[in-house]
């Protein structure tokens, strides 16, 4: 029946066949990831803590929310591990932006009660055919039930762009998750597909006719046989290469000094000085003026690096192992 399909598998693909052969086929496990990505997960855990708390009536203030984070990113932080590969950006201009997407969305959505929701970090499994030979699966960070009934599906982005409105009415991700919770909630239901690009505080809303989910489903079909039938998988080069965990093994940078961008041990931030953040923390409706932050959120020099210089592409990568992590939190 071959291998279950996804969303970032099929990216992979598309952004570099030779990404895709060492992380699909070959399956060369790195112990890395991009800074990029450590925050976007953080946020992740963070804001699906904050609605299962939310969803049992015991809402926590924003202060405790956003120590929770800081704790999150102590206990998984390593040095050796995360890479940052911004030029002038340190790991406390990282960790600050994080805290700024946590305060950003609590205070926008407070006090949680715009719907029901009905699953957090929720996999979904389908078939796009009715024989079951196109599967594809998928998390899907957080499904609701707005208050007149349309069922939405949320996806949280750390990255600093936020598309356009065209390209995100042609989104894939979101799209296929709609496809499979329709077999769950009906093929009549009506869907949202929504987008929190929480660095921006910005919310982006799409819908999806039957005309353009079935031209959904027949074009992830054509794309699985493209994959499926492929025997050459050549290196293309963009500007995601710089994260990329196989930069020091691909073709394409055989000659290319460094190798590989540098952990984020090797950046001028000690793991102790990188604990702080960068910037003060933003205000907040349940804090009052002279509220004094955690002692891990202590303010400190501005940061190198401009909010818009966050790229968006490491965020969206999901290795294997990460996919594997995934399913087992549910």
């Amino acid at each position: 029946m071959g291998p279950i399909f996804s969303h970032s598998r099929i990216s992979s693909f598309e952004n570099c066949p030779k990404q895709f052969e060492f992380r699909y086929i070959q399956k060369i496990e790195r112990d890395s990831e991009s800074i990029e990505a450590f925050v976007g997960k953080r946020v992740h855990e963070v804001l699906e803590r904050l609605y299962l708390f939310a969803g049992r009536g015991m809402l926590p203030g924003i202060e405790k929310v956003v120590d929770r984070y800081h704790k999150l990113w102590e206990e998984s932080y390593d040095a050796e591990r995360v890479r940052v590969v911004r030029e002038g950006a340190t790991v406390g201009f990282y960790r600050a932006l994080g805290e700024r997407c946590v305060r950003g969305y609590y205070v926008r959505h407070y006090p949680f009660d715009e719907g029901e929701t009905l699953g957090l970090e929720q996999r979904v499994l389908f078939p796009l055919d009715e024989a079951g030979q196109y599967r594809m699966q998928g998390v899907i960070d957080r499904i609701s039930r707005a208050r007149d009934g349309v069922i939405e599906v949320h996806d949280y982005k750390t990255g600093a762009r936020v598309p356009a409105q065209r390209i995100l009415d042609e989104d894939r991700q979101l799209a296929l998750y709609q496809l499979g919770l329709a077999r769950q909630f009906g093929e009549d239901t009506p869907f949202r597909l929504v987008w929190h690009y929480v660095a921006k505080d910005v919310t982006r809303i799409s819908t999806r006719s039957p005309e353009a989910l079935d031209g959904l489903r027949r074009a992830t079909i054509a794309r699985i046989d493209e994959i499926r039938t492929a025997t050459e998988f050549a290196p293309r080069k963009s500007a995601l290469c710089s994260w990329c965990e196989y930069r020091e093994i691909c073709p394409a940078f055989a000659d290319a000094l460094p190798p590989h961008p540098k952990s984020s041990a090797t950046v001028a931030v000690d793991a102790k000085s990188a604990v702080a953040p960068d910037t003060a923390p933003a205000a907040s409706p349940s804090a009052s003026p002279s509220a004094s932050p955690s002692p891990s959120a202590s303010p400190s020099a501005s940061p190198a690096v401009p909010p818009d210089a966050v790229p968006d592409g490491p965020e969206a990568a999901v290795s294997p192992a990460d996919e594997v992590r995934q399913l087992r939190l549910l």
